[in-house]
C-alpha cells in the first residue's frame, strides 16, 4: 500500500502535498525540458540566453509555489 494512503491525510493536506511537488519538479526544469526548446525556438534566442532566462524563470516560479503552499498550510 502507497505511503500516503496509510498516513491517512485529509484531502487538503494531499492537494498541498501535490502542489509542492510540483513546484519543486518546475524549480528542477532544464534544457532536457521540450518547454526549453520550444521557448527557444519560438523567440529565437540563442541557447545561452534562453537557459539564464529559463533557469531564472523556472526557478522563480518553484520558490513561489513553495511560499504559497508553506502560507496555505497555515490555514489548512
Amino acid at each position: 500500500r502507497p505511503v500516503v494512503q496509510e498516513l491517512a491525510f485529509s484531502p487538503s493536506v494531499l492537494a498541498l502535498m501535490t502542489i509542492a511537488i510540483a513546484a519543486g519538479a518546475t524549480a528542477m526544469s532544464h534544457v532536457n525540458d521540450t518547454g526549453f526548446w520550444i521557448v527557444n525556438r519560438y523567440f529565437d534566442i540563442s541557447v545561452k540566453d534562453t537557459f539564464v532566462s529559463w533557469t531564472c524563470m523556472a526557478t522563480l516560479i518553484g520558490f513561489i509555489g513553495l511560499f504559497l503552499v508553506l502560507v496555505l498550510g497555515l490555514f489548512v
